[in-house]
């Protein structure tokens, strides 16, 4: 049967659209009455850090579309005011159940097990004299209240910073009428102050919001002026950086430079207290240059993923998760050397319920051992305080060849990357930039070491970033290797990045923006000849997003060929799945449990020769056709098996997986009466360390 001739807004889902869809599936974790009380008020954290990143990259796209007057963005054809009307009234109602969640749910539950946000109406007079107190010696020094006329214009407001509009009446002390002020709230003060233990509640933790402090303070900042009334607000800005790379000899210099700019973009969001009268609300919207339509009103603090500060400090395990000890594989449960069990077998980790300390490991020991002549490793995003960073110094001050692959283009990493990048470089690494333009998402690590008179070659690629901190609570695969055939790809990928050559003839590994995408394209299109001939054709794949055209329109081909596929697609997905006589045989689910999913896995049948790769890419646009990434095929058969195993417990998962459907919405599941299957926790019984 022929394809229906379906319109693009009907064969593709906006990319926009999906994101914004994924955001509620987290918040549908907050709202989860069975997930503990801190862990529901960390993930109401996560889906405000997600809005300000959508706000700040994909909104704020969204409007210059519709500055310049695009007719139409993306494959479904829809235009920039059409999908920008659409996110404006799902947001309305995300905000709305946030805010009512936090108030109605979170805060009444969180004072009854003990941690109670107080509000100023309820402040005791002994906690009202400490705070005066802290008000005067912590807050009031670092504060500059501002009065505005023609000298002294509106302040410039710091993207995503806490400010207070303020209503005045009076004189100031040189005889002008005055009526509005404006307070900012420095980024170093904290925005959840915690009291101490004699003047909290008996048997409770008591916080008190910095928005409260100032707000009943704040006469105070302005003496001999009456205030009126003292309102909260917040500005979202655009963030994307523009480096032109035809014109920038510097790209340090010159991304150092959009840096700053990006902290005082053009506003795209007006977040304000809903107490807030309309006046002041229309003042701010004419200053920012923004229109009713990008205000926000909230009730409560206007910046909910500082919350999250409450869930680092507070020491009450049943209110979380409950805690486990990463494992280890079994092949590396011994005390044998990295190298010497490389040299015999390949090993296979999956975090978070592994631990990530063998990779750690394994350039440590690279680093110490005076064997070992290099180490090439591509680095997207590290942490701050990252202890491979650590290693590869001081590989580099012992002499060793340190080459080091860092994306200084890596989204909201840039400062921090420019500061490991100079801090190799003063160690002795050769430091290379990623390509303006074609990211390096890659992950992967490449020891030389000499044993015997020869050099022999020992690897590590990953699914996620060479990260500690993100390993405890993304999901990822890490591959450990001394194959030689995969050592000698992986030397070509390094020799591609450095020297800006192709990788050519690759045994094992697959590399875009080369012969990845070709290479998916010709596989799918496999299995659908296996289909049409009458074999079993059979498609798994496992991304965090999917919206590539090419990809989608190949798989669209192969469901109409009979081909059984299987997508797991944690963020956007654009295909339209189920829809008669274009996808009925394609299933997409989306989990969203504990952990974040993280890891990219393919499995093509072949007819019965089965493949499995692994990859740093996801099925997007961008990541096929403008990023260096890596993809390596697994193919030892105690490996295979796991992964194997791995895919069908997520296809099997009815506790924490949402299916979507053909018109883009998603649908939990539930057990019902089967068993209930959770993937996330399963791994967390059969691969963590017992407790």
């Amino acid at each position: 049967m022929d394809a229906p001739a379906l319109p693009p807004a009907e064969r593709y889902i906006n990319r926009e659209l999906s994101q914004f869809e994924f955001n509620k599936r987290v918040l549908a974790q907050a709202l989860d009455p069975e997930i503990p009380l801190l862990e529901r008020l960390r993930f109401l954290c996560i889906t405000c850090t997600n809005l300000d990143e959508f706000f700040e990259i994909r909104v704020a796209a969204l409007k210059q579309h519709i500055e310049i007057g695009t007719a139409t963005i993306g494959p479904e054809k829809l235009s920039a005011q059409q999908v920008f009307d659409a996110l404006r009234h799902g947001m309305l109602g995300v905000v709305q159940q946030q805010y009512q969640l936090l108030n109605e749910v979170l805060f009444p539950e969180l004072a009854a097990a003990g941690v109670r946000f107080v509000q100023s109406e309820h402040w005791t007079p002994e906690q009202r004299q400490w705070l005066r107190e802290y008000f005067f010696e912590q807050v009031v020094p670092v504060l500059t209240p501002l009065t505005f006329d023609p000298s002294r214009p509106f302040p410039r407001i710091l993207n995503k910073s806490l400010n207070f509009i303020v209503r005045l009446h009076g004189k100031d002390a040189f005889g002008r009428r005055r009526h509005r002020g404006m307070v900012q709230a420095p980024r170093s003060l904290p925005r959840v102050i915690r009291l101490p233990e004699h003047l909290s509640t008996p048997g409770c933790h008591d916080y008190v919001f910095l928005s409260s402090i100032i707000r009943v303070h704040v006469e105070e900042l302005f003496p001999g002026l009456n205030v009126d009334g003292c309102y909260q607000f917040r500005v979202t800005r655009n963030s994307n950086l523009y480096v032109d790379e035809e014109e920038v000899s510097d790209l340090v210099h010159a991304l150092e430079g959009q840096l700053e700019a990006s902290r005082y973009g053009a506003a795209v969001r007006l977040e304000v207290s809903h107490q807030c009268p309309e006046d002041l609300q229309q003042f701010l919207l004419d200053h920012f240059r923004l229109q009713a339509h990008d205000l926000y009103l909230v009730d409560g603090p206007v910046n909910l993923n500082r919350l999250a500060t409450v869930c680092d400090i507070e020491d009450r395990p049943e209110l979380f998760y409950p805690p486990f000890k990463q494992g280890l594989p079994d092949e590396i449960r011994s005390d044998e050397s990295i190298f010497s069990l490389l040299s015999k077998k390949n090993v296979l980790m999956h975090h978070p319920y592994q631990s990530f300390a063998p990779t750690i490991e394994f350039i440590s020991a690279s680093a110490a051992d005076a064997d070992v002549l290099a180490i090439k490793i591509t680095l997207y995003r590290t942490g701050a305080d990252s202890p491979i960073v650590d290693l590869l110094v001081n590989a580099a001050r012992a002499g060793k060849e340190v080459t080091v692959i860092i994306e200084l283009m890596a989204r909201f990493d840039e400062a921090a990357n420019i500061s490991l990048a100079n801090r190799l470089q003063e160690a002795g690494a050769h430091v290379v930039y990623g390509l303006v333009g074609y990211k390096t998402h890659a992950k992967m690590t490449l020891v030389v070491r000499r044993e015997s008179g020869k050099l022999v070659r020992y690897v590590h690629l990953g699914t996620g970033n060479y990260h500690h901190a993100t390993t405890r609570v993304y999901t990822d695969y890490g591959y450990m290797s001394s194959s030689a055939r995969l050592g000698e790809d992986v030397h070509k990928m390094f020799m591609q990045l450095t020297s800006l050559t192709e990788a050519r003839d690759l045994n094992r590994m697959l590399a875009s923006p080369f012969n990845l995408y070709d290479a998916l394209i010709a596989k799918i299109d496999r299995e659908a000849t296996i289909a049409r001939d009458g074999g079993e054709g059979r498609i798994i794949v496992k991304v965090n997003s999917l919206n590539e055209p090419g990809i989608i329109d190949a798989l669209y081909l192969a469901s109409q060929a009979g081909v059984q596929i299987d997508l797991i697609v944690r963020g956007i997905c654009s295909l339209r799945p189920g829809v008669p006589g274009l996808s009925e045989n394609i299933r997409v689910r989306s989990i969203v449990g504990r952990f974040l999913e993280h890891s990219r896995v393919y499995y093509f049948r072949n007819d019965g020769k089965e493949e499995f790769y692994c990859s740093s890419a996801d099925w997007m646009e961008r990541n096929l056709l403008r990023r260096n990434e890596s993809c390596f095929e697994i193919r030892q058969k105690r490996l295979t098996d796991q992964i194997r195993a791995d895919l069908e417990l997520f296809l099997a998962d009815n506790c924490e997986a949402w299916m979507l459907h053909g018109d883009g919405t998603y649908e939990r599941l539930t057990p019902g009466n089967d068993t209930p299957v959770s993937a996330q926790e399963t791994f967390l019984r059969t691969l963590a360390a017992p407790s």
